[in-house]
């Protein structure tokens, strides 16, 4: 059975030209872990893609290196990526925060 990964606003499409190959996840209740495949689906729970994860590292916003920022959307600041995922999460993430690095291919788009 394929996991299933939501992507809200404009990532689907940062997802599918390519530009986002990576997705950073906070409590992964879902334990993704390298080979799952996954069903990469929009905020009203439409399938855009398929996918396959490749890689996955544990750390913290803090910690983040420049390579784990590779495919990722970019921020102009610390303070809007945490701004930006406290959003997500509904709470406040903060440099020790725990977050999963999920990287994927795309097997194929479906919508």
């Amino acid at each position: 059975m394929r996991k299933v990964l939501h992507f809200y606003g404009s990532l689907p499409e940062l997802v599918l030209d390519g530009s986002k190959t990576s997705t950073w996840r906070v409590n992964d209740e879902k334990s993704i872990s390298e080979g799952d495949e996954l069903s990469l689906c929009r905020n009203d729970n439409a399938e855009f893609a398929k996918a396959i994860v490749i890689s996955v590292k544990n750390t913290t916003f803090g910690k983040l290196t420049d390579e784990d920022k590779e495919g990722h959307e970019e921020f102009n600041s610390d303070e809007e990526m945490y701004k930006t995922y406290s959003g997500y999460y509904k709470f406040q993430v903060k440099p020790e925060t725990e977050l999963k690095i999920i990287r994927f291919k795309i097997l194929g788009v479906t919508n």
